[in-house]
């Protein structure tokens, strides 16, 4: 029997196996957000029990995916690959085992859906996703959710909780959740959940600022990371006329990806020899494309598109310089990749950046929308070779002691088994 139809015959007598949890995402594995696997495959090697549960299968086709995303996918329960046949079963076996949960769930999605007739819709999906991972859950003995991203993944927790009185935690990114907090429900959420887990302390103050004195304990700053074995140190380049910076993300407004393409134009009229390569895709890449092919460094500006975990570090290894010049972020992981290979950053001071980059010791921080400072620093990083290297070293550094991943995750299991196992 395939692991994603196991709901229909319970594998475990209802007891709860030890240190058993559920992870759900909203579309696992991703590539971006990998970090999510590496959390998931390190948990699992300190002896918890992850079983996965994703709503949407993965954006790539399984051929597409990596050996270890390929194991995972083959692992991970899908929502939506069980159509409208596993909604009605769900809703179903709701029914008849937990008929009162499932009239409670109806009930809390009409009313935080308002009178909008779209929100409706969409709370009532949720609803019934959440019946699906529920049974799902049950079906396989488990009695907690996680959740990564306060978004529509922690919408279905939410009312999977409201059903089946299930353990319910999430981890907090930002930034999007925190500009439509109405929308996304995240007083409800925080109200809701037995905990979360916040990826910064910047994090952390958006949820405080949600949320009244009293819930405030909820909160708990747990970092990502990244293992600086595999990202270990790039071979020393060769020096080289033309400098080679690096743009890594996600093509979207928030990233600031414009301000990048004028900086750098900017420094080739100067007569500055450059490449910039973007590695990501998304829906701003045709306005992208068509910035650069217009601008003074057309010709000099490549879009390698997205880029799986295998090879990813062949493009830090060939940079000169990391870039990322967002307007809007978390706490990105492809800086903390960079530093950790000794790649010298430059980004903006927003959000819970600056509790990873120290300006002027780990990395260069800029004013987000600045041109002429992100131009100024990318100079001022070319001609001093002694500053990248001082920024390379420290920057690893940096990962080593607050974010590498195994120390991280130890820090994430013991939260879970403090406030969910026994």
């Amino acid at each position: 029997m395939k692991r994603e139809d196991r709901m229909a015959a319970p594998t475990h007598s209802g007891l709860q196996p030890p240190r058993a949890l559920a992870y759900l995402a909203s579309t696992y594995p991703t590539l971006s957000m990998t970090f999510v696997l590496r959390e998931v495959v390190a948990l699992r090697e300190l002896g918890l029990r992850i079983e996965t549960a994703s709503i949407n299968l993965p954006e790539r086709l399984a051929g597409a995916l990596t050996g270890i995303e390929r194991e995972e996918f083959r692992k991970t329960y899908y929502v939506k690959r069980h159509g409208v046949a596993g909604a009605a079963t769900a809703h179903l076996q709701t029914l008849a085992t937990n008929f009162a949960g499932y009239w409670r769930g109806l009930a809390k999605a009409l009313a935080t859906a308002g009178l909008d007739p779209r929100c409706i819709a969409l709370h009532l999906m949720y609803w019934t996703e959440a019946l699906m991972v529920g049974q799902w859950m049950r079906c396989n003995g488990l009695r907690h959710l996680h959740v990564h991203l306060a978004s529509q993944a922690a919408s279905v927790g939410l009312f999977a909780r409201t059903v089946f009185g299930c353990g319910y935690s999430i981890t907090v990114h930002g930034p999007d959740e925190f500009y439509d907090a109405h929308r996304q429900m995240l007083a409800e959420k925080i109200a809701a959940a037995d905990f979360l887990c916040c990826i910064s302390s910047f994090a952390r103050s958006q949820m405080m600022k949600l949320a009244p004195y009293e819930q405030w304990s909820k909160f708990v700053v747990s970092p990502l990371g990244v293992d600086p074995q595999l990202f270990a140190p790039r071979p020393t380049l060769l020096q080289r006329e033309r400098f080679e910076i690096l743009c890594v993300g996600r093509l979207t407004p928030a990233k600031g990806q414009h301000i990048l393409i004028d900086a750098v134009a900017q420094l080739v009229r100067n007569g500055r020899q450059l490449r910039l390569c973007f590695v990501g895709g998304g829906p701003d890449e045709p306005s992208l494309r068509r910035h650069a092919a217009q601008s003074a460094a057309a010709g000099c500006i490549v879009f390698a598109g997205p880029i799986d975990q295998d090879r990813i570090r062949d493009f830090y290894a060939a940079a000169d310089i990391f870039c990322l010049p967002s307007f809007a972020e978390g706490l990105p992981v492809v800086l903390m990749e960079a530093m950790a290979m000794e790649l010298p950053c430059l980004t903006t001071a927003i959000a819970g950046i600056p509790e990873l980059i120290r300006d002027g010791i780990d990395g260069l921080l800029v004013p987000p929308s600045n041109v002429e400072a992100l131009a100024s620093a990318l100079a001022r990083l070319i001609d001093d070779n002694a500053l990248r290297e001082r920024l390379a070293k420290n920057g690893r550094a940096r990962v080593i002691a607050a974010y590498d991943l195994r120390q991280n995750v130890q820090r994430l299991a013991s939260i879970f088994i403090e406030r969910v196992i026994t």
